[in-house]
Formats: structure tokens, sequence, C-alpha cells
């Protein structure tokens, strides 16, 4: 498989309480109506929390302020993404969803790539 990481930042005019509830109750649903489209298998929205916490990690390695959240979207191969990828549907599903991210996500300051995963450990 092979993921698409979005690292995001919050527009300025948009509230952290309202970012939080659009991504997870406009936004992703949005996503999931178009998953057949652009053949996506997996998508899954973590929002950053504890600010203390993270402030501990910041301090203590002289990092950037974290981003808002991150989102993760899994397909099962860069073929199976390129050949939906080439579809008007997708086409179509892709153009509505950098619209509606527009509504709430500073494009400048956040970050997205395709990568692959390799699974070091899992205790669960």
């Amino acid at each position: 498989m092979i993921k698409l990481v979005y690292c995001l930042r919050r527009r300025a005019d948009v509230a952290p309480e309202e970012f939080y509830r659009y991504w997870r109750h406009e936004h992703g649903p949005l996503v999931k109506r178009f998953a057949a489209a652009i053949r996506a298998r997996r998508y899954v929205q973590s929002h950053t929390r504890s600010p203390a916490l993270n402030d501990m990690f910041q301090k203590s390695r002289g990092l950037a302020p974290p981003y808002d959240g991150i989102t993760e979207v899994w397909w099962d191969s860069e073929e199976d993404f390129n050949a939906a990828a080439a579809t008007p549907e997708a086409a179509r599903a892709y153009q509505a969803l950098i619209e509606d991210e527009a509504k709430f996500i500073d494009f400048t300051q956040s970050r997205v790539f395709i990568t692959d995963e390799h699974e070091i450990f899992d205790f669960t």
C-alpha cells in the first residue's frame, strides 16, 4: 500500500474548535463520499491535542510548533492511485476536496506527501 500524509495547519481566521469540528464532521464525510471515486482504502484524521505534552516535545528538541493535525489516506498501490486519478470522477472528487479544504486549511503552511510504510513494531 501507499499512503498520503497531509500535515495540516488551520487558517488563521478559523478558530481551533471550528477547525476540528469542520474537519471531522463536514470534510470527513465528504472524503468518505468520494472514497470509491478516488479508490481510497482508508482515511484517518489525527487531531493535535494536549498543548502541555506538545510543548514538552517542542522545547526539548527545539522544534517548530506542531501542526494542527494529520490526515492519512491509503491506496492499494501506486498503480491503483494513478489509475483512479486518471478518471473524470476522481478529477471532480479531488477538485471538490480542494475547494472544501480551502475553507479551513492554510495551504501555504501545510505539507502533503506520499509515503511507503515500514512497520517496525506493533504491540497492540
